[in-house]
C-alpha cells in the first residue's frame, strides 16, 4: 500500500474541528436552538487547555462538559473556545483548544464526531500557550497565598477575561464580581457558625 503523503486523516480531523468551531460560533451568537445541546469531551492535559487546579485534580486525563442550560460567556477564538460552567455550585472558566477535543455529541439529533487529539496540522500559537501557562502560574500563586494566609482575594477580573467573555450569555450566569477594586474576605466569613 502506498504511503499517504497528503495525510488525509489529519486534513479530515481539522475540517471536522472547523465544523465544531462553526457550530459553537453560531450558538455563541444566537443561543442553543430547539432541543440542541452538546457533550464535549477533551483531554485536560493537552497543550493550551486552561482549567482550575481543582478540576485538573478531579479530571487528570479527560473530562466531558455539557453545554445545555447553565453555561455562560461562550467565546469562540481562532484556536480555542472559552466557556463558563458551574461544577458543584462553583463557577469556573474553561479554555479548550479545538485540538484538545476528543468527542462532540448532540444527543437531540444523535450527531457525533470523534477526534484523535494528537492528530492535527494546526499548531497552537506560542502566545496562547504562554498566556495559559502564566494564568496557571497566577492561579497556583493565589492558591499558595490562600493556604498561607487563610484569605481569599476577590477581584473584578482581568482585562483579558472581559475581552474573552463578550458573547454567548444565555441568562444563567452566576452573579459576577463588580468591576471595581478588589476586596479581601476572610475564610471565617464563609464557615458555618454553630
Amino acid at each position: 500500500m502506498a504511503e499517504d503523503l497528503l495525510r488525509y486523516d489529519i486534513l479530515i480531523q481539522d475540517a471536522l474541528r472547523g465544523a465544531v468551531k462553526k457550530i459553537l460560533a453560531e450558538v455563541g451568537r444566537t443561543g442553543l436552538p430547539g432541543e440542541h445541546h452538546f457533550y464535549i469531551a477533551f483531554e485536560t492535559t493537552a497543550p493550551g487547555v486552561r482549567i482550575s487546579q481543582r478540576l485538573k485534580e478531579r479530571y487528570p486525563q479527560e473530562m466531558t462538559i455539557v453545554l445545555q442550560h447553565q453555561f455562560w460567556d461562550l467565546a469562540i477564538g481562532e484556536h480555542a473556545f472559552e466557556v463558563g460552567l458551574s461544577f458543584g455550585g462553583v463557577p469556573e472558566k474553561l479554555l479548550v483548544p479545538y485540538s484538545a477535543i476528543k468527542g462532540f455529541f448532540d444527543p437531540s439529533v444523535q450527531f457525533a464526531l470523534e477526534f484523535d487529539p494528537g492528530k492535527t496540522a494546526e499548531e497552537l500559537p506560542e502566545e496562547l500557550l504562554e498566556a495559559v501557562e502564566e494564568l496557571a502560574q497566577a492561579e497556583r500563586d493565589t492558591e499558595n497565598a490562600i493556604s498561607e494566609h487563610g484569605q481569599i482575594g476577590i477581584t473584578g477580573g482581568t482585562d483579558q477575561d472581559k475581552t474573552a467573555s463578550a458573547s454567548g450569555d444565555n441568562g444563567n450566569a452566576p452573579d459576577k464580581p463588580s468591576e471595581g477594586g478588589g476586596e479581601v474576605v476572610s475564610l471565617d466569613a464563609f464557615r458555618k457558625k454553630t
